[in-house]
């Protein structure tokens, strides 16, 4: 399975060379027939794209840098998503790890962490802010669970914004629900004016991880809870000055696909956290309760769907499915972690 997209994505990025060599399988034969036109558009400006992928690629990359890519890269890719897999944007809860309906699966997985962090057994939260909403999946189904709930998302992608409120209206929560493009590290907002900061799998992508903090901790009120869910790489031993050069390479390949910049542990934002004066806070790793996803996302990009659809939507996104290898293989090798940190702040 994972052979079969490392070709489709190599056909896609290496041009002709790619059609050459990949024409005499059967499946080549079938995306050329159904994807022809796209495909030799996208072939024809390979060069041009190789040129500014270098560009960028050849210098680190700034914050405005990443911010201007993360939301080009969710504008294009975020249509995508959701013809395929709906309209929530993360992981899934496999418990049982056999479990096949993915997308019940992202709804269980906000439920049971929701559950973890305490959230169900005090006071339903009455103001929730979502840090990295995508096109707004948490923030709907949050309000919905809990009666009197009202949800505020922020996300650097235009699309994602205008998306999750055009969904608000659609499933007829607009009142409780809303979206803005906003700066994680910059909100919007007052101090002390939610119970409950919400960020599922939006953590990675924040330049400066003391100022998200910072932030979380500013717009939260005494009292309230911070949930923070986020991949990160797994925490080192002690006397281990950093990780090694292998998996620094896994990780550096794929900040370049999902615009991501250096990575830290949950250790590391337990600390952040604690001098910020957090309390109550908790961690875990749910590495292995997410283990079936990513196979279950490339195996869902097999399909001719989602291959006209990569076509379609550019070179960024090929090379996030591509880069989808590269998560499975963190995973497997353990440099990767699928990370849980809750806290409350400190009441007055």
């Amino acid at each position: 399975m994972t052979t079969r997209l490392h070709l489709i994505c190599l056909l896609l990025l290496n041009g002709s060379r790619g059609v050459e060599s990949f024409t005499r399988s059967g499946l080549a034969n079938s995306i050329q027939g159904r994807a022809g036109n796209a495909a030799t558009t996208l072939f024809g400006v390979r060069s041009a794209v190789r040129r500014v992928r270098d560009s960028v690629l050849s210098r680190e990359r700034t914050d405005k840098d990443l911010k201007d890519g993360i939301a080009f890269f969710y504008d294009r890719s975020s249509k995508l998503w959701e013809d395929v897999w709906g309209e929530h944007m993360h992981h899934g809860y496999y418990i049982p790890e056999d479990r096949t309906d993915h997308v019940q699966a992202q709804i269980d997985l906000i439920d049971e962490v929701l559950k973890w962090a305490g959230v169900d057994e005090g006071e339903p939260p009455k103001r929730v802010v979502d840090v990295g909403c995508g096109i707004g999946g948490s923030s709907r189904h949050i309000v919905r669970k809990y009666e009197g709930s009202t949800a505020q998302g922020i996300t650097l992608s235009p699309y994602q914004a205008n998306r999750g409120n055009e969904l608000a209206r659609e499933q007829g929560v607009s009142d409780k629900a809303s979206f803005q493009v906003a700066d994680a590290l910059n909100m919007p907002f007052e101090d002390n004016a939610f119970d409950l900061a919400w960020s599922l799998e939006s953590g990675e992508h924040m330049p400066d991880k003391k100022k998200f903090v910072n932030e979380l901790m500013r717009v939260v009120a005494p009292g309230g809870r911070i949930i923070i869910v986020t991949w990160c790489h797994r925490d080192l031993e002690r006397g281990e000055p950093s990780l090694s050069r292998k998996e620094e390479k896994i990780l550096a390949k794929i900040n370049r696909a999902y615009y991501l910049p250096k990575w830290c542990s949950v250790d590391d934002y337990v600390k952040l956290l604690e001098k910020e004066g957090a309390v109550n806070i908790k961690r875990e790793d749910w590495s292995y309760i997410i283990a079936p996803f990513w196979k279950a996302v490339i195996k869902s990009s097999l399909n001719m769907k989602s291959v006209v659809g990569l076509l379609k939507s550019g070179f960024s996104t090929i090379r996030g499915a591509y880069a989808m290898l590269l998560m499975l293989k963190g995973f497997n090798s353990g440099v990767i972690k699928f990370g849980l940190i809750t806290c409350t702040k400190k009441g007055e």
